[in-house]
């Protein structure tokens, strides 16, 4: 049989280590306490453009087809990805979401021409208002500013209005009539 030896004080370092637990196990931990997850987007302000979801035939005030456009909301609401299908052969998406950081909507449209839009904005008097700005062919600036209004029949209007001289005169670049699908 094999004795083992305490050397002295043992006893003392035994209590030390079983307070020392006790009082650590007694101590409120981060994993007992209830973790925030992550921010969501279900606020009011997240559902603002909600009216734009769907499948759509797009159409030009004198009922000439434009294209085909889905808007549907992607990464737990929050944001919209558009998929446009022109007639003329642009294909394009947005990414659409609602910045909580600056309390505003931001659209980046993409298509397959290269071409690319920043537009930023919100709500106005009911509908989506989205502006942006890009250097124009001739060397100055273009602004853009489109407007996406739900109409009483549940179709949606869009019309895209640019300006060469900074907002003192505004040209349609495009009207388009969403109809479901």
């Amino acid at each position: 049989m094999i004795r083992l030896r305490r050397p002295c004080g043992s006893s003392r370092l035994v209590v030390l280590a079983v307070t020392s637990l006790s009082v650590i196990a007694a101590w409120p931990s981060a994993a007992q306490e209830p973790r925030p997850g992550p921010p969501t987007c279900d606020s009011t302000e997240h559902r603002q453009f909600d009216f734009w979801i769907g499948d759509w035939r797009v159409e030009t005030p004198d009922g000439k087809l434009a294209g085909t456009n889905r808007i549907e909301s992607i990464l737990d609401g929050c944001v919209l990805m558009e998929n446009w299908a022109g007639q003329g052969g642009t294909n394009g998406k947005s990414f659409n979401m609602y910045n909580r950081r600056n309390g505003k909507w931001q659209q980046t449209w993409i298509d397959n021409s290269g071409g690319r839009l920043d537009l930023m904005g919100g709500l106005e008097d009911g509908k989506m208002v989205l502006g942006g700005k890009t250097p124009s062919r001739d060397g100055g600036e273009l602004v853009h500013r489109i407007t996406w209004q739900q109409l009483s029949d549940g179709s949606v209007q869009q019309h895209w209005r640019t300006s060469r001289d900074g907002g003192e005169s505004w040209e349609d670049a495009f009207i388009g009539i969403y109809k479901k699908q």
